[in-house]
């Protein structure tokens, strides 16, 4: 039975297993000596750069950590491939050369990638920086980075760049009336990065559309918006080329413009009224006494004289605004009381003349 056994053919794996190279084994410890080595590189190199002020040193090493171990892995992996590969199979291993190429594209990609996206968030942390601005100019560094990977990978594998590029010219013709509109929301989103008509955190609102809240994102294709009701929003870019867009964020001050109504009785007091509020006006901490100030009797009513009060907040946030104006309200309402006057209300007043001593309504002409 053991004779037969011995004259048996060995299993194809056990063959295959029997075969490896020797090299194969080499490369393996040596790529893991290589990774342990880079790991107790990169402890040394955090802790390095732990003592430097600067932050840019922590975000590249940041973004280079799993790149290069995963380099340290794959490139000897393909060398392993080839050595395993070339006594098994009678074609070339070309495509081993054009992989080792894809997968140095695609490291060096993942690199500034990680590095573009470390740099967002980081300055997206500090308060002074434009938000907006920030996330176009990382997206438009994530596009070209992205173009130029894809154009080396196609040159990689052999194809003419110059012949994509005449392709490019011809077919751009179709796809742009194909893909117009995702085209015209393209460079609308482009617009609004070099025109800044609002940016993310702005309250905005269109007359010509129900159109009212905060921005959230601006997108290449389209816009988020929250309304106040927290419905989100989106907005195609190309929206915005056509439509009117207010912003009252970017406003410097808020408007308080009031009617007053004063009883016609107390229009001997009016003139002091006037100018003690407008006195306190002048002297509230909250009132941009630089802008319009005005405080006037602006005329005589169906029931009550008039006071305009016209005054500029120097807050622009809609809460504080609010606070603010209740402020003045109360100070003007608590200096017409110090006159013993009041405010007016609608009234109607029935005048009726006393008949004539001897006159009698007569029920027939003569």
């Amino acid at each position: 039975m053991n004779a037969i056994l011995e004259n048996l053919p060995a299993p194809p794996i056990a063959t295959w297993l029997e075969n490896i190279d020797s090299n194969v084994i080499t490369i393996t410890i040596a790529s893991l000596v290589v990774w342990l080595i880079w790991r107790l590189v990169y402890r040394q190199l955090e802790k390095l750069v732990d003592r430097t002020r600067f932050h840019w040193d922590d975000l590249v090493l940041a973004a280079i950590k799993r790149p290069v171990s995963t380099l340290i892995w794959c490139w000897p992996a393909t060398i392993s491939a080839g050595l395993l590969l070339q006594d098994y199979t009678l074609s070339k291993l070309d495509w081993l050369t054009t992989l080792k190429h894809f997968l140095l594209i695609g490291i060096f990609l993942w690199i500034v990638i990680g590095l573009i996206n470390n740099l967002e968030s980081y300055v997206l942390d500090q308060n002074k920086r434009d938000e907006t601005t920030v996330q176009a100019v990382a997206k438009i560094a994530r596009l070209f980075f992205v173009v130029i990977a894809t154009l080396t990978i196609m040159q990689a594998f052999g194809l003419s760049l110059s012949g994509l590029l005449t392709f490019g010219g011809v077919g751009g013709l179709v796809v742009g009336f194909a893909a117009k509109d995702l085209l015209s929301n393209f460079f609308g989103g482009m617009m609004i990065y070099f025109d800044r008509p609002f940016k993310v955190g702005d309250w905005i609102r269109s007359p010509d559309r129900e159109i009212e809240g905060t921005v959230e994102r601006i997108g290449w294709r389209m816009t988020i918006i929250r309304t106040f009701d927290k419905r989100p929003l989106y907005v195609p870019n190309s929206v915005f080329s056509s439509i009117v867009v207010e912003n009252p964020s970017r406003m410097q001050n808020r408007r308080i413009k009031e009617d007053i109504g004063i009883r016609y009785k107390d229009g001997d007091k009016v003139e002091l009224i006037v100018t003690e509020i407008k006195q306190m006006l002048k002297s509230h901490p909250d009132i941009d006494a630089k802008q319009t100030l005005i405080v006037n009797f602006n005329g005589f009513g169906p029931s009550s004289l008039t006071l305009m009060v016209y005054t500029f907040t120097k807050t622009v946030n809609w809460i504080r605004y609010h606070n603010v104006k209740q402020d003045v309200l109360l100070k003007i309402y608590a200096i017409i009381k110090q006159h013993d006057a009041d405010i007016a209300f609608p009234t109607q007043t029935i005048h009726v003349e006393p008949q004539h001593a001897g006159e009698l309504a007569s029920p027939h002409s003569t």
